[in-house]
């Protein structure tokens, strides 16, 4: 992508110093919020989504202003809350570290999403592992206020839950 410089010729500066264009790279916002302690906390997630919303741009731009780019936010496996949502499910998981979730983006039409659902359990049964279930992501699009082309493209948003084979 090429920038509009401040002497209005379009490009990258030339080489200059410690200055290189070919070490430039697109990256549009990334932030970053940590606890400094090491300290997990809902805070912290709560200031993830303020510093993602606070971003104009994050990544593809739409032409409606409340349509997304699919943004999101990277956290540690939060092995609790795993643990509550998937009792409530009578699904029983594992010790930490024995078990892996995997968001899905699965398509809106109930036969292709059986049959997507029916490759990933094959592709786990061959690797050897263990399908523990399916969770359905719990969803607001009227309170996110998502855009009529972000809501009509819309996937089933659901999670894989997957425990280690033995060994």
């Amino acid at each position: 992508m090429f920038h509009q410089r401040i002497d209005g010729k379009t490009g990258f500066p030339e080489k200059s110093g410690l200055y290189d264009p070919g070490l430039e790279r697109e990256s549009c916002g990334v932030g970053f919020v940590a606890n400094i302690k090491g300290v997990a906390s809902h805070e912290i997630m709560t200031d993830a989504f303020k510093v993602n919303a606070s971003m104009d741009h994050r990544g593809g731009c739409g032409f409606e202003d409340n349509t997304g780019d699919g943004a999101g936010i990277l956290t540690a496996m939060p092995h609790s809350f795993f643990k509550a949502v998937c009792g409530q499910l009578d699904m029983t998981l594992p010790e930490a570290g024995r078990y892996a979730v995997g968001n899905l983006f699965l398509p809106q039409d109930a036969s292709e999403r059986a049959a997507a659902k029916d490759i990933l359990n094959n592709i786990i049964t061959e690797e050897g592992q263990l399908l523990l279930g399916y969770r359905q992501v719990p969803i607001a699009p009227e309170v996110a206020d998502i855009g009529p082309a972000a809501k009509s493209a819309m996937p089933c948003i659901e999670q894989v839950v997957i425990g280690a084979g033995p060994g």
